[in-house]
Formats: structure tokens, sequence, C-alpha cells
């Protein structure tokens, strides 16, 4: 299939279960190129469209909290004059929704730097990795005030991100990988909806490194689909140098180089051996005992599953770009008289332990059932979740929000490994397994909602899943976008969210 008319292979895509595989006949010629010009130009609009809303509904909410409650416990934060505030009146105000919390760390390094001379004063700051900060130093060169260059790299980066989203989603859905109704031409357009107004995508609208992130993940997802390697080891450098996570991404890049599904070239081995047939035969010939013939067409295919269906070449070294990214961070630190430790150190500041292999998920259950407690006993007298200071609603409604995240991808999950090919699955699993391995003593959970809304794949069945189900679109959307209206009103009030 060929990724530049994938568009047009769904929109004539039959009503029946079967779809058109990779190996059907591409459209040629004229018609191909003007398929293809309209597809690009279908998935910009779309993806514009949602863009723009999105950010206009996350922005209002949060600058008509502001006027009409006030800026709320500032002095609680870090909240740097001349940056998040001190910008005069309607600067405060408009940077309300966009500069909190994290948002302050991320201008204070891009105006002042790391400075890991200063250690340990500034080690702190080396938890946020740099592609984000320096690119948002870059913009304000251009004479951008800082504030402003953060947003408009969050609103460049997550415009990228949704079209390519539509675009990688279209690929997969005329590749055969998929199997939907015939509602599957809106699955692009659904899988970008649900992407810009999930409850907590207010981020990509913040002065965090979500958008960023978001955009280089997709982009080697497109790049490794379609064999430029070269490209996908980049954005995957980009990546890990923007978050720490961005490292799992060698996981799904190493799984299409090997696996695929990919568009450069076929398969070196066949992924799949001969089926049986009806009556107990293979390829046409008489087995000698059902029972056998299913035990040995068992193995054949445990066997084709396990070996690569791609054979090693050279261009896999380009994938050594990954980890060069997170190299490159540390070595800079060390130079510069750090710590080149201090990214992984500097999670200590925040009460991040290592307690083992996903094992937080164990903390936030006992936490999340702990603020049950907490919230239907209406009494803060006794606290039933102690390690948290604070007001103990406050901390059980945290905590039971976080699981009530968690618990619901656990079902995207299961319906990611089910409907779309196995990089997928595997990389929102290794990328969620990395906070919840490192878990916050107070709140084990703190931050699993912002790390869920990156994580595309989710966002692609969860498309697919209401495609099939229209009668539950307008209310599911309807429902996300109060809930980012109002998270995104707490965020620019200074109350944490996520």
């Amino acid at each position: 299939m060929n990724p530049e008319t994938a568009e047009l292979a769904i929109a004539e895509a039959p009503s029946q279960a079967a779809l058109p595989t990779a190996q059907s006949a591409p459209v040629r010629g004229w018609r191909a190129r003007a398929a293809a010009r309209a597809a690009r130009v279908g998935a910009a609009r779309e993806s514009w469209r949602a863009l723009w809303i999105s950010h206009a509904i996350a922005w209002g909410a949060g600058i008509v909290a502001v006027l009409a409650f006030g800026f709320g416990p500032t002095r609680t934060a870090l909240n740097p004059r001349g940056l998040t505030r001190g910008l005069g009146a309607l600067g405060n105000v408009l940077a309300a929704p966009v500069a909190r919390w994290d948002s302050a760390w991320y201008l204070v390094i891009a105006h002042y730097g790391y400075r890991p001379d200063l250690a340990p004063y500034t080690s702190a700051r080396t938890a946020y990795f740099p592609v984000f900060p320096l690119t948002i130093r870059a913009v304000s060169w251009l004479g951008a005030p800082l504030v402003l260059a953060g947003v408009l790299v969050s609103f460049a980066a997550f415009g990228l991100a949704l079209y390519g989203i539509h675009r990688l989603t279209s690929l997969e859905l005329a590749s055969g990988t998929q199997r939907l109704s015939s509602h599957l031409a809106e699955v692009p357009r659904l899988a970008v909806i649900v992407m810009a107004f999930s409850p907590m995508a207010f981020f990509f609208s913040a002065i965090y490194s979500e958008s960023l992130f978001l955009a280089f993940s997709v982009g080697l997802f497109w790049s490794a689909r379609q064999g430029r390697w070269a490209l996908a080891g980049l954005c995957g450098a980009l990546a890990a140098a923007t978050r720490s996570t961005g490292l799992m991404l060698i996981v799904p890049a190493l799984l299409l180089y090997f696996y695929g599904p990919r568009e450069d070239r076929p398969p070196d081995r066949s992924p799949a051996p001969p089926r049986e047939d009806g009556a107990g035969a293979v390829d046409g010939r008489p087995a000698r005992g059902a029972g056998a013939t299913r035990r040995g067409e068992g193995a054949r295919r445990l066997i084709a599953a396990i070996v690569p269906h791609y054979r090693l070449r050279r261009e896999l070294l380009w994938l050594a770009l990954l980890p060069a990214g997170v190299a490159l961070y540390a070595a800079w630190l060390g130079l510069s008289g750090g710590d080149p430790l201090g990214p992984f150190h500097a999670e200590q500041a925040w009460e991040r332990h290592l307690v083992g292999p996903i094992v937080g998920v164990w903390d936030g259950l006992k936490a999340g059932f702990d603020g049950a407690r907490q919230l239907l006993s209406f009494q803060r007298r006794h606290v039933y979740f102690p390690l948290a200071a604070g007001n103990p609603f406050v901390v059980a409604s945290h905590n039971l929000l976080n699981l009530a995240f968690l618990l619901a991808a656990v079902a995207a999950f299961v319906g990611v490994i089910r409907r779309l090919p196995l990089a997928y699955g595997a990389y929102a699993l290794a990328a969620i397994a990395l906070p919840l391995s490192y878990p916050v003593t107070p709140q084990p959970l703190m931050s699993i909602p912002r790390y869920l809304i990156v994580l595309f794949p989710l966002s692609i069945w969860l498309a697919a899943w209401l495609a099939e189900r229209p009668r539950l679109q307008r209310p599911a959307f309807a429902l996300s976008v109060a809930a980012m209206a109002f998270f995104a009103a707490q965020f620019a009030t200074w109350h944490w969210v996520a």
C-alpha cells in the first residue's frame, strides 16, 4: 500500500470487515498524485481545525477561571517574576493558562540555562531535558518573549503531531492491520479529535514538553513504517533528549525494523506459514494425523512469529541515535562541572524512587483504596493515607483520579494489542512502565494522566472503537471537552493537576 494513497484506500473500503491489504494494486498516475494531494490537504484541514479549537477552549477556560476566582495559591509554587508573573495586568491573565508548574522550570532553563556549576542549588533543573527549553530559547532569539516563544513551540509541535497521527492512522487502516466496518474512513479524523480534546489535552497548549515529544514520537513511527531509518533515528534521539521516556521508543523502532509492518520493502521471511484446510490437509497434501498436523502447524506458527521477518542490514545502525540524545546531554553536564547522572538523581527532589518494574501500580491501588475510604468517611480527623501531607480530601481525590486514568488505560492497552501492530502496544506498555517503576511516595501515580496523553496508540484505538459506535461519539466528546475545560481552569489558578 502506497502511504500517499492510504486515505483513498480507506474512503473506497467496502462495508464488510475485510479491508484492502498491502498487496492490493496501488492507484497509479495522475489519479494517485491527485488522491495523495487531497489526502494531505484533508489531513491538514482536520488537524488544523482540532488544533485551534482545542487551544481556544483550554485558553478560554483558564482565562475565565482566573478572572472569576483569582490566581490561586501562587505563593506555594515556583513562580519567578518576569517569567510567569510580573507581565502586567493583561499579561498575567493571558499567561495563566500556559505558564504554571513545570512551565516555570522550562522558562527558567530557557532564560538562565542549567548552570551545573552552581550545583546543588540548580541540580533540580537537570530533570527537565534540554530540547524543549533550547527550542524556546531559539524562538526567543527572533524577538518573541519567552512565554510567547513557549506557546508558539507547543502550538506548532502539536499541529505537526496531529497531522502525523491522522496520516499514520490512515496508513495502518489501509494496510489491513485493522478490522473495522463501514465507519473505517472516520477513524483518522476521530483519532485527531480524541487526542486534541482528551481531558488532559490542555497540556498541549501549555509550556510543557508534551507537544514536542508527541511530534517526535509520531515522526519516529511514520519514518520507521516507511523505512526511513535515518529520520527515525533522528526523531528518536530528539525525543529521548526531550523526555526520559523517549528512550522507550527504541522498543517499537526495533519491532518495526525486524517484524514490520513496513512500506519500504517486502519481508525477507514469510510472517505466517501455510494454514491447514478444513479437511485436515496442508497445502493440499493429506496429513498423517489431524492432531499431529495441528501441533506441527502451531509450532511452525510460533517459530514464524519469533523469527524476524526482515534480515539485519547496516541501516539498523541509525537507531543507535536514540540513546545518543540522552548520552550527549549527560556528557555535556559532566563536562560543564555537573553530575552526568544528574537528570536521574534529580527525580529524588520530587520523592520519586525505584521500586521495581511497574511495582508502582500496587502502591497506586493502595493509595486509591485509601482515598476512597477517606472520601466515604466524610471526616478529616483520621487520615487513611498518612504518607501525604495537606488536606486529606484533596490528596484522596488526586490519588483516585490518577488511579481512574490508569485503569481506563489498561482497557485501552488491551485494545491496542488486539487491533494494532505489535510495535504500538509494546511502545505504550514500555513508556508507561517507566513512571510506574518510579512512584512518588506521597502520590504514587503522580502525573500518570499527563504521561498517558502522549501515548497516541491509545487514541488511535479509542478512535477505532468509537467509529463502530456512532451514538457514543457526541456524549463521549462532550464529556471529554468538559473535563478538559475544568482541568484547564484548575491549572490556570495554580491548583495541581496530574
